[in-house]
C-alpha cells in the first residue's frame, strides 16, 4: 500500500492532551471505518468528550476528511507509596491521509499521568478460592468415583466372569498413570474447567470447545446413569417403585433445586462420603466372612466357563471396567477452590480408593453370589450381596446408602455442567441467552432446564437401558481422558517452562494414552450400535458450538444471498445484519507482549484472528523505564503488524511497573476486558506466579 509516503507528506496539526487512565496507541484500518461509531461499540463512562474512548476515530464523511488519532493511552505505576498503576490519555494529532492506521511511536514528553483507583486484593479472585482442604476436596471427587463402584462391579462380571477382579486391578494400574498426567496438567494450569482449560492454553479454541462438548456429554451420561441406578437401588426400599418415571422425576427434581439455588456443600459431601466408605468397608467385611463360611460359591464361580477366550475376556473386562473410575476427572473442575498443594493429594486419594475398593467388592460379589445371580442383579448387585450376606436390614441399609450417593452424583453433574456452560457462554462458545437469570433467585435457570431436557431425551431414546447408557458414558469419559493426556503431552512440549508441582515422564504419558485408546476401541467393539447415539448427542452440542464459532461467516453468506434478493428485502435486513456483525466483533481482547519480537506479535494476532470473534486488540507492554528502547521498537513493529492485518483494530498500552496479578486486574477493570479475554506468552522458568493467580489469562504463544 502507498499510504506510508502519503503519511510522510501529510500535514500534522497539533492536538490537545486529555488526561485519562492508560496510554494507548490507537489504530484503525480502512475495513473498520465504522467500527467505533456503531451502536454496538462499548463506550467508557466519562469518555464522551474529545479524546476519550467515546470519541469516534473517523468522521462520518469517510476518507475524504482528515481524522484525529484520538487515543494514545499509557499505563504507569508511580514511584510513590501506593505503587498503583496510573493511566494517561492523549488525544492525538490530526493527520491528512486517506487511510487510517496505527500512528507508531509517540515521544514520552507528551505523556501525562493520573493515578488509577486501587484494586482490593481480595477482589482478585472468587471468595471460595483455596477454601477446600484435603478431606473436603477428596470427598467431592470421591463420591463420584465410589458411586461408579455401585454398578460397575456387576457390569464387569457379566463380561469377564471370574477375571473381573483382575480387570479392575488393571484399571487401577492405568489410573495410576493417568493420576500423574492429570497432576501435571492441574498444577501447571490450576484453573477450573479440566480438559477445556488445558486445551485452551495449549491448542486452539475450537479444539478446547471439542473437549467441552465431550465434557457436557459426559455430564449428561453421568446424570442419567446415576439417576437410573439410584432408582434401581431405591426399588429395594420401596417395592413396586416405577424406576422409569422415577428417574425422570429425580432428574427434574435436581433441575428445580439448581434453579432454586441449592448447590453442593463440602460439609454435606464429606458426610456422605464418610458414611459411604464406612458402609462399603463393612460390606466387604461381612461379605468376606460369608465367603469364608461358604467357600463353595466362589469355587463354583471360578469353574464357570468364560464367555470369550481369556485374553478377550480380560480386555473387554478392562474396557468396561474403566467406567468404574469415572469421576476421577471431577477434581479438575474445582482445582481453584482447593488449598495450595492439595490437588495432587486429592488425585492420589481417589486413585487409592478406587484401586482398593473396586477389586475387593468384585471378589466379595464372587464369594456371595453365583455368576447367574450377578448377571441378573447387575443393576443393584451390591444390595443383593448385602441382603444375602448380612440379612434384610443390612441390604436395606446398603440400598439407602447407594441411593444417596448416586443422587449426589446427579447433583454433581448438574453443578458441574452449570459451571462449564457458564464458562463456555462467557467465552462466547455458546449463546448468551443461557446466562439469563430469573428474577426470583438470580440463578441461570435455562442451563439446568436445557440439561434436564437433554438427559431426559437420552434416557427415553435408550429406553432406560443402563448397559447402553454406561457404554455412552464410557465413550465420553475415555475421549475426555484421551484429550487430557494429549493436552498434557502438548503442554510438556510447548509450555515446558511453566511452573508445576508434578511432572509425568514421557513414557508415563504415552503408556497412559495407549491404554486409554485400547479401552476406547474395546468399548466401541463391544457395542458399535451405541456409537450412533454417542455421535447424535455429540453432534447436537458440537453443531451448536460450530454455529457460534462461524456466526460471522454465516452472516456474510446471508448478506451474499440477500444481495441477490429484491431491493425491499435488502433494505429491510442488510442494516440489521451489519449491526449484528459489528456487535459480535466489538469484544475487546488484550495481549501482553513481553518484547518487541515481530514474529511473536504476528503469531499472537493471527491466533486471535483465527480463534476469537473480534477485530479489536489491545497490545499491553509492561516496562520499568519510559525510555525503554523496546517501547519505540514495539510501536514501530505494531505499525508493520497493522499493515499485515488490515481487518484488525489495534491499540498499544504501556504499563510501567511489574507484571503482577493486581496490575492485570487493574488493566482489566480500566479497559473493560474480562481476564478470560486476556492473552500472554508462555512465562519463563523464573516467573514468580502461578497461571491461576491471574484469574483466567490465557497462554497462546511459546
Amino acid at each position: 500500500r502507498g499510504e506510508g509516503k502519503r503519511r510522510e507528506r501529510g500535514k500534522v496539526r497539533a492536538g490537545r492532551v486529555l488526561i485519562m487512565s492508560s496510554a494507548e496507541y490507537g489504530l484503525v484500518s480502512e475495513d473498520n471505518a465504522d467500527f467505533r461509531q456503531g451502536a454496538s461499540y462499548p463506550r467508557m463512562g466519562g469518555g464522551g468528550g474529545p479524546g476519550g474512548e467515546g470519541t469516534p476515530l473517523m468522521y462520518a464523511g469517510g476518507a475524504e476528511q482528515p481524522t484525529t488519532f484520538c487515543q494514545i493511552e499509557h499505563v504507569a505505576i508511580q514511584s510513590g507509596g501506593s505503587h498503583q498503576p496510573s493511566l494517561v490519555h492523549i488525544s492525538g494529532q490530526d493527520v491528512d491521509v486517506p487511510k487510517y492506521e496505527f500512528p507508531g511511536w509517540v515521544p514520552p514528553s507528551e505523556l501525562q499521568f493520573e493515578t488509577l483507583e486501587a484494586i482490593d486484593q481480595k477482589s482478585l479472585h472468587h471468595p471460595s478460592r483455596g477454601c477446600l482442604s484435603e478431606i473436603y476436596a477428596t470427598s467431592i471427587a470421591g463420591n463420584d468415583v465410589t458411586s461408579s463402584s455401585l454398578y460397575i462391579v456387576g457390569v464387569t462380571s457379566t463380561l469377564a466372569g471370574q477375571l473381573s477382579p483382575l480387570c479392575l486391578i488393571l484399571v487401577g494400574c492405568v489410573l495410576y498413570l493417568i493420576k500423574a498426567v492429570a497432576g501435571e496438567a492441574g498444577t501447571a494450569i490450576p484453573l477450573n474447567g479440566g480438559a477445556y482449560n488445558l486445551l485452551l492454553n495449549t491448542t486452539t479454541k475450537p479444539v478446547a470447545a471439542l473437549a467441552a462438548c465431550l465434557l457436557i456429554l459426559s455430564y449428561v451420561a453421568t446424570a442419567v446413569v446415576s439417576a437410573t441406578e439410584c432408582l434401581n437401588y431405591a426399588a429395594n426400599l420401596i417395592p413396586g417403585l416405577d424406576t422409569y418415571w422415577g428417574t425422570i422425576i429425580l432428574l427434574a427434581f435436581f433441575a428445580v433445586l439448581m434453579i432454586v439455588g441449592i448447590s453442593e456443600s463440602a460439609q454435606l459431601a464429606t458426610g456422605i462420603f464418610l458414611v459411604h466408605i464406612s458402609t462399603m468397608c463393612f460390606l466387604i467385611a461381612i461379605g468376606t466372612t460369608y465367603m469364608i463360611a461358604n467357600p463353595i460359591i466362589i469355587t463354583e464361580n471360578l469353574r464357570e466357563p468364560l464367555k470369550y477366550d481369556w485374553p478377550l475376556s480380560l480386555m473387554f473386562g478392562f474396557c468396561v471396567g474403566m467406567l468404574g473410575v469415572t469421576g476421577f476427572e471431577t477434581s479438575a473442575n474445582y482445582v481453584e477452590e482447593t488449598q495450595k498443594g492439595v490437588y495432587p493429594k486429592v488425585l492420589f486419594n481417589t486413585w487409592l480408593i478406587s484401586m482398593l475398593l473396586n477389586p475387593a467388592l468384585s471378589i466379595v460379589c464372587m464369594g456371595v453370589l453365583d455368576m447367574n445371580s450377578m448377571e441378573s442383579h447387575h443393576r443393584d448387585v451390591l444390595a443383593k450381596v448385602a441382603y444375602d450376606s448380612g440379612g434384610k436390614y443390612f441390604g436395606l441399609w446398603v440400598s439407602a446408602d447407594a441411593s444417596i450417593v448416586l443422587a449426589g452424583s446427579v447433583l454433581t453433574a448438574y453443578v458441574g455442567v452449570t459451571g462449564l456452560v457458564r464458562r463456555l457462554t462467557l467465552d462466547r462458545c455458546l449463546p448468551q441467552f443461557l446466562l439469563a437469570e430469573n428474577r426470583f433467585r438470580r440463578t441461570n435457570h435455562l442451563i439446568p432446564l436445557t440439561f434436564f431436557a437433554l438427559c431426559t431425551l437420552m434416557f427415553v431414546l435408550l429406553n432406560g437401558d443402563v448397559k447402553s447408557l454406561a457404554n455412552v458414558y464410557s465413550l465420553a469419559f475415555l475421549l475426555v481422558m484421551t484429550l487430557v493426556i494429549a493436552g498434557t503431552i502438548i503442554l510438556k512440549y510447548k509450555r515446558q517452562f511453566i511452573r508445576r508441582a508434578v511432572r509425568a515422564s514421557w513414557p508415563t504419558c504415552f503408556a497412559a494414552l495407549a491404554f486409554v485408546l485400547i479401552a476406547l476401541a474395546g468399548n466401541i467393539v463391544l457395542a458399535p450400535t451405541h456409537l450412533l447415539w454417542f455421535f447424535i448427542y455429540f453432534g447436537i452440542v458440537a453443531g451448536l458450538m460450530l454455529v457460534m464459532f462461524e456466526r460471522i461467516r454465516i452472516l456474510k453468506w446471508f448478506l451474499y444471498f440477500l444481495s441477490q434478493s429484491p431491493q425491499h428485502m435488502q433494505d429491510r435486513f442488510s442494516g440489521v445484519t451489519l449491526m449484528a456483525m459489528d456487535k459480535i466483533r466489538s469484544q475487546k481482547v488484550v495481549f501482553f507482549a513481553s518484547n518487541e519480537n515481530l514474529e511473536i506479535l504476528s503469531k499472537a494476532i493471527a491466533y486471535i484472528q483465527q480463534n476469537e470473534l473480534t477485530k479489536w486488540v489491545k497490545i499491553v507492554y509492561v516496562y520499568d523505564d519510559l525510555n525503554d528502547p523496546i517501547i519505540r521498537a514495539l510501536a514501530d513493529n505494531l505499525r508493520v503488524i497493522d499493515r499485515c492485518f488490515p481487518k484488525m483494530v489495534m491499540d498499544l498500552v504501556l504499563v510501567q511497573g511489574s507484571f503482577t496479578p493486581s496490575v492485570v486486574a487493574q488493566v482489566s477493570t480500566r479497559l473493560g476486558v474480562p481476564r478470560n479475554f486476556m492473552f500472554m506468552v508462555c512465562p519463563g522458568e523464573r516467573f514468580p506466579y502461578d497461571l491461576g493467580d491471574f484469574g483466567g489469562i490465557r497462554i497462546i504463544t511459546h
